[in-house]
């Protein structure tokens, strides 16, 4: 697992047991989805999940207490199963673009990039790029200032998926 800081890019990457096709299914079907996604302690719920260019992943990742943080991912170029595009931003309940609840100045949305590479019939390679787009200097600032946070969350999400890996069929 690596990640690198290219101008603004934040890039993680990472090797899973599993054939390609497995874990496209873990990024593009909501009960799959439902299974890994989002920081460790925290469930997922699923409000809507449209797979298709312009489509929409609306989410609610919910607290042990119960209290909900939205989010979305709007998508954008989907090529099945090697690469997906996706805007990420925090959401309200119903779906519209919202401030991060720990950051006036986080910038509003993400764009991201997910490739998956076969290294063998049952190995995947994954590699998740993002960067913010239609934000202010301070965003980016922010952003890039973020990256040692976004690699612990994102090696905790993707610890999720790698279990779940391990189960799903």
């Amino acid at each position: 697992m690596s990640d690198t800081i290219s101008s603004t890019n934040f890039t993680i990457t990472r090797s899973f047991n599993a054939p390609r096709a497995l874990v496209w299914k873990a990024w593009s079907e909501a009960d799959r989805l439902s299974k890994w996604w989002g920081p460790k302690g925290l469930g997922l719920e699923v409000e809507k999940l449209d797979f298709h260019p312009g489509g929409l992943f609306h989410y609610a990742m919910v607290m042990p207490g119960g209290q909900k943080m939205w989010g979305r991912f709007i998508y954008g170029d989907i090529a099945a199963p090697s690469k997906l595009m996706f805007v990420n931003s925090f959401a309200d309940e119903q779906g519209s673009v919202i401030r991060a609840p720990f950051s006036l100045v986080w910038p509003l949305e993400v764009e991201n990039t997910l490739t998956l590479e076969e290294e063998g019939p049952s190995r995947t390679k994954l590699t998740l790029s993002g960067y913010p787009i239609n934000a202010s200097e301070i965003e980016v600032q922010t952003f890039i200032a973020g990256h040692a946070s976004m690699h612990a969350g994102f090696t905790g999400t993707l610890d999720q998926l790698e279990t779940y890996l391990k189960t799903a069929a």
